[in-house]
């Protein structure tokens, strides 16, 4: 999965922290991500109305 790096401002950072201790993640970027898909996965299951895994798609036509 490609890695990027996020900027966030103090009270993003300050929510992240919270979210970071909450789920026992040892960084906040890990929280964004920790979020980013619990989002997708709640968005995915109102659509479908199942729970569906999330994979990284790796570029298989190389």
């Amino acid at each position: 999965m490609p890695e990027i790096e996020l900027t966030f401002t103090e009270q993003e950072a300050e929510l992240l922290e919270r979210v970071r201790q909450q789920e026992g993640l040892a960084t906040i970027q890990q929280a964004a991500e920790w979020l980013v898909k619990r989002r997708l996965r709640n968005g995915a299951r109102r659509l479908t109305g199942r729970n569906r895994a999330l994979y990284a798609v790796t570029n298989s036509r190389n």
